[in-house]
Order: structure tokens, then sequence, then C-alpha cells
């Protein structure tokens, strides 16, 4: 990918997330596509992929550069969220308030808060916190998925 390439990641990634020069311009990133899913490529490593015209930080980013807000779940949510089960409320301890309903946020473990997916919020932080039960966040990429054992 050359510079202008990289300088409209760079705008792409400010307007959805709000963070600014994320890459380099000298940073070697490469898009490509794997099972039907377009993804980009820094170091080996998948940095995002493209879901409808929206992108989604990899998890591997993440464990790197954390810049998601954070849902944080329950021990006993891990074995589902792991293989690609979408997160229910019961086995959220802790939500963002801020989070709204279609954000992609970050699905930590309560007690070692690492990375578990990448989800996508089906209502607000608010509308979380006051429910009681059924499925709050559709996950996106998870520990083992496709896009994790790209290396």
């Amino acid at each position: 990918m050359n510079k202008s390439g990289v300088e409209e990641l760079n705008t792409k990634i400010q307007a959805q997330f709000g963070v600014a020069d994320f890459f380099d311009k000298k940073d070697s990133l490469a898009q490509t596509e794997s099972e039907g899913v377009s993804f980009y490529i820094k170091d080996k490593q998948p940095v995002f992929f493209i879901v409808g015209e929206k992108l989604v930080p990899a998890l591997k980013l993440l464990l790197q550069r954390q810049f998601l807000k954070i849902i944080v779940v329950d021990m006993g949510a891990i074995p589902f969220v792991t293989k690609g089960a979408d997160v229910m409320r019961p086995g959220i301890v802790e939500i963002d308030s801020s989070i709204v309903s279609g954000e992609f946020v970050c699905v930590v473990d309560k007690n070692h808060h690492k990375p578990l997916s990448v989800s996508q919020a089906l209502f607000s932080g608010t509308e979380i916190k006051a429910m009681q039960k059924g499925k709050v966040l559709k996950n996106l990429h998870y520990v083992g998925d496709v896009m994790w054992k790209i290396t």
C-alpha cells in the first residue's frame, strides 16, 4: 500500500474511531482478502477487517493498542464468546454507559481484562445496563477464529 493509501486508511480510522495518525506513512501495509473477508495487514498480522463499509479492529491489534470501549464479562461467558457466540446480558459484569447502539466494542474477561472478542453493540450502554436478559452484543471476531489464526 502506498503513502496515499495509508493516509486514506488513517482518515477512515480517525472518522470512525477518533484516533488520528494511527499508522505512520512509512508503515508497510497491505490490503488482501481471504475466505470472503477483506482486511488490512501490517507486519504479517491482520490489523483491521471490513464489515459492510466499516473498519473493525483485529484482536491482535487491540492486544497492542486498545482504543475501543470495553465490556467486561464473567469467567463463565468465556467459552461461549471464544466459540463465536453473541454476548447475552447475564454474562456481563461491567458496561460503559457511553456505548452507542451499533458501536464496535472490545469484550474482555473479568479477571485478566484480556480481549476475547470484537463485538457490535445491539443497544446503548444505558439500555444494556437496564436489561436483565437477552442478546446485547453481536460477536464479529473472537480468539481462535479465522482472523485470529492469520499470522
